[in-house]
């Protein structure tokens, strides 16, 4: 896989928003690179000043590597909700990181204690489902967030659920990445 073929794919979608001298030649780079033929799922991280400025990804490997990539690169940066669009001015002092996903697994556990000695700091990422309510930290999250607890709380509070919500026993998917800057 080469690294810098995606990161000049991420960075050349987006600026094709701003200047359309910017094209991707998708059959080309498919014939060129075959690993942006199989099946992936990525997530593209944008970062302002040290800061998250944008990121939107899939979990599960539904698409190329290339489209997949080129999706979550356009979203990130001109659709992320929490976000307003990227600017021309932004993007030039914005920094890239793309992470690729391997296929999460279902993660058992008994209790709250028992989950905390499953989960891997800084290795896992994680999915929390709880019948509709659906949430995921990167394993980059760790950073920030660099307690389980804290971790933990705030990803309930992604998907909506109650501070305690580990006492309902929802699903936990655990994923590892290859994160690329």
């Amino acid at each position: 896989m080469n690294n810098q073929i995606l990161l000049k794919i991420a960075h050349d979608t987006i600026a094709s928003r701003f200047d359309n001298s910017f094209k991707i030649d998708k059959e080309k780079l498919k014939q060129e690179y075959g690993f942006l033929n199989k099946k992936a799922a990525t997530f593209v991280t944008l970062q302002l000043d040290g800061k998250l400025r944008g990121c939107v990804g899939t979990l599960e490997a539904s698409l190329t590597l290339l489209d997949d990539l080129m999706i979550n690169s356009n979203n990130a940066a001109f659709y992320d909700s929490r976000f307003y669009e990227l600017s021309y001015d932004e993007f030039l002092k914005t920094n890239i990181e793309i992470s690729i996903l391997e296929e999460p697994k279902l993660l058992e556990y008994k209790n709250k204690e028992d989950l905390k000695t499953k989960i891997k700091p800084n290795i896992h990422g994680i999915v929390l489902k709880d019948g509709l309510k659906k949430a995921t930290f990167l394993p980059q999250v760790w950073e920030e967030l660099n307690t389980y607890e804290e971790f933990i709380f705030y990803l309930c509070k992604k998907a909506n659920l109650e501070d305690d919500s580990l006492v309902s026993h929802p699903e936990i998917y655990t994923y590892e990445v290859k994160k690329i800057k």
